[in-house]
């Protein structure tokens, strides 16, 4: 089923090149949540269960991941009703890494490196081209 040809709320006419602001926020929260419980899957056992076994990690991020999961995919369902595939990645990444520079500085205690920096830089150009065409 193409959940783009069903949209709703409607997108006006005039505003065809505008994504709908309540749509923007709704996938943008979520994704947030849910990249949340992806980092600690992905990356917490590193610091917290490195003394364990491998499977032991690997089960405990599949039970963290399953949160992500119920957070993520209804937020890609939501965006990719006025968001291109294209729109909605680019916008999960920026969300990864806003989450992900905290975690690793405040929670894995990982020194500040001028190359984030950078490569904050490079998402930003991502953004932009991504974003400066119109929807559909």
């Amino acid at each position: 089923m193409d959940l783009r040809a069903s949209r709703w709320p409607p997108i006006n006419p005039r505003q065809e090149h505008s994504i709908p602001i309540t749509i923007l926020l709704r996938t943008s929260g979520l994704l947030l949540l849910s990249n949340i419980f992806m980092t600690f899957a992905w990356y917490a056992h590193l610091r917290n269960l490195g003394q364990r076994p491998w499977y032991v990690a690997a089960i405990a991020s599949w039970g963290i991941a399953l949160f992500e999961y119920l957070l993520q995919v209804p937020a890609n369902r939501i965006g990719y009703a006025a968001l291109t595939l294209g729109q909605l990645k680019i916008l999960q990444e920026v969300i990864t890494l806003l989450v992900f520079a905290p975690f690793a500085i405040l929670y894995m205690r990982q020194p500040i490196k001028l190359d984030y920096l950078w490569a904050a830089l490079c998402l930003m150009g991502a953004v932009y081209f991504v974003f400066r065409s119109p929807i559909r």
